[in-house]
């Protein structure tokens, strides 16, 4: 998963869009590690250190990795996307007025 999110960064680094996480390692330092360990370059948040943190209750989040588009709104538009998907979603948001 974590290859196509980088491209993805990489491809759109120059629009108004922005690829956060959410993790539920154990601590700050584990994801610190597992995020060099594959690249990961977009901010994340730390949600406590457990699958159902206040942030994936919030949000309802019931598996990892859950995503959601959101667009400049702040509206969810899609939900559960992956790859190319996700990619054409962006793309389509970026290009509304």
């Amino acid at each position: 998963m974590f290859p196509h999110e980088r491209s993805l960064v990489k491809e759109l680094e120059k629009e108004p869009f922005v690829l956060f996480g959410v993790n539920s390692d154990d601590s700050p330092e584990k994801y610190k590690t597992e995020a060099e360990q594959n690249g990961i370059t977009w901010p994340s948040f730390f949600d406590g250190g457990m699958i159902g943190g206040p942030i994936a209750a919030q949000w309802g989040v019931t598996g990892w990795p859950t995503i959601y588009v959101i667009d400049k709104k702040g509206v969810i538009r899609f939900k559960g996307l992956r790859d190319e998907k996700l990619a054409e979603a962006v793309k389509k948001l970026l290009a509304e007025d």
